[in-house]
């Protein structure tokens, strides 16, 4: 199976804050990785044998009010900032082992992980994937978020996935997915939090630009941008002028649009690994 089925010899585990996570074999250095808006640890499965097989320990973590991790009935606690407190706690438990912990946030994950650098995250070095400088630009995600809110406030979860499913039923790459992968993408969304769901949102269309308060904050520490070379949400010209403002190296990963990590895995582990390594 591929994508967020992959089969990938991680250990289920709850984490402080009874966050779910994924998480390899110890190792000298740790990897925590962050999903995006309506994602989950799954997505990160088709890369977690290779990180791991890199020498460092892959955390893939469910965020608040995402799949199994329990969150609050406050939809501003779901923007980028509390979530990156939360993070930002995270990364200090992990980093007690001694050991660096590289952070890697995608997609509405990336805005968290750069909030949890804000709030004093202890991280070895960043790497922002598919995510951008500020909020989600105009396009078909953002007026699907639109979409989605009258639903998820006047209908909830079930029948917004519902309609979700049924407008996603016109593609043809849609059609094609394995029915197994189709039923953990509805049980995933079913079983997350309205008010995370809501409140992530919101955080995607109005999260102003702080990416020279990002660039302050991490100092001299490495940082990595990455971007699919298709990317849908934040255009690739954003990225890259981001990476340019956060003196950071910018990397495209051929093959795949929004999340390399599931449509082109290889090629993100070649773009990642070498530049984590020499981190280390």
């Amino acid at each position: 199976m591929t994508g967020q089925l992959f089969a990938h010899g991680a250990e289920r585990v709850e984490l402080p804050g009874k966050l779910a996570a994924l998480r390899t074999a110890e190792a000298a250095a740790i990897v925590l990785l962050v999903p995006g808006y309506t994602g989950s640890k799954e997505d990160f499965a088709p890369v977690l044998g290779g990180i791991a097989e890199a020498g460092f320990q892959a955390v893939a973590v469910d965020l608040p009010g995402q799949y199994e991790s329990p969150g609050p009935e406050d939809e501003a606690e779901y923007r980028p900032a509390p979530l990156g407190k939360v993070v930002a706690g995270l990364v200090e438990f992990l980093a007690r082992q001694g050991k660096p912990v590289i952070l890697l946030g995608h997609s509405y994950g990336g805005l968290v992980a750069r909030a949890a650098v804000l709030a004093g995250a202890p991280i070895a070095g960043l790497t922002l994937m598919d995510s951008g400088p500020a909020a989600l630009p105009d396009g078909p995600r953002r007026v699907a978020l639109g979409v989605g809110e009258p639903l998820l406030r006047n209908q909830g979860v079930a029948p917004a996935y519902a309609v979700r499913e049924e407008m996603s039923a016109r593609f043809p790459s849609w059609v094609s997915l394995p029915t197994e992968l189709k039923d953990f993408f509805r049980r995933r969304f079913t079983s997350s939090s309205p008010f995370g769901l809501l409140g992530m949102a919101e955080g995607l269309r109005d999260e102003p630009d702080l990416v020279p308060e990002l660039a302050a904050a991490l100092a001299d520490r490495p940082r990595l941008v990455v971007a699919g070379a298709g990317d849908d949400a934040w255009s690739v010209e954003t990225q890259q002028d981001m990476a340019a403002r956060l003196t950071a190296p910018f990397a495209l990963v051929p093959n795949a649009a929004h999340s390399p990590n599931t449509e082109n895995p290889l090629g993100l582990l070649e773009v990642l690994l070498p530049a984590w390594q020499s981190w280390r």
